[in-house]
């Protein structure tokens, strides 16, 4: 299994902070991916055991859920690196495409996000979405809480124009280089 990243994010998750890690070598070909990129099973770098059980070692007590991006195409691979993280604690998340997965897999995740991206009817903060996002301890469907937590959207506001420091005294020493009126 490759992956092309991996970052610390408190979004994929409700309620937990997760380290993520995007796998490459998709085959859905959803339409509208923001992703495509992730398609060639060639693409970014192996995520063996060694490297992966550091990672975990080094964020533990940072995050508290493993989330990948993909893999289930990879079941052998996937399901050694989710008993991985459970080893060490965490939990353990799914994000697929599809709209099913594996039992072999579903028993090692407490989380599955599932559902192709459909542009029309948008991601999991879009009310009406065809996605689901599953605590599958307890059967929760918990897609409401993206919505819940979704920024409204609204036109930014325009910057204020720069003031030069030529063009206002000095405040003190702290006085930024570049500030804004």
């Amino acid at each position: 299994m490759r992956y092309a990243c991996y970052h610390v994010g408190p979004l994929e998750v409700p309620g937990e902070i997760s380290l993520i890690f995007t796998i490459t070598g998709c085959p859905l070909r959803c339409h509208g991916c923001h992703s495509a990129d992730l398609r060639s099973p060639v693409a970014g770098r192996l995520l063996e055991a060694a490297d992966f059980v550091s990672k975990l070692s080094r964020y533990h007590g940072l995050a508290t859920c493993v989330c990948f991006l993909g893999g289930e195409w990879e079941p052998e691979e996937l399901i050694a690196r989710l008993r991985d993280a459970r080893a060490q604690g965490y939990r353990t998340c799914l994000y697929t495409g599809g709209t099913s997965i594996d039992d072999a897999i579903a028993v090692e995740l407490d989380f599955l996000k599932l559902g192709p991206f459909v542009p029309e009817l948008g991601g999991l903060d879009t009310p009406g979405t065809n996605q689901r996002f599953l605590d599958l301890r307890t059967g929760r469907d918990l897609t409401a809480e993206f919505q819940r937590h979704a920024a409204p959207s609204r036109t930014p506001e325009p910057l204020p124009k720069p003031v030069r420091p030529a063009q206002r005294p000095r405040e003190g020493i702290l006085t930024p280089e570049l500030s804004f009126a």
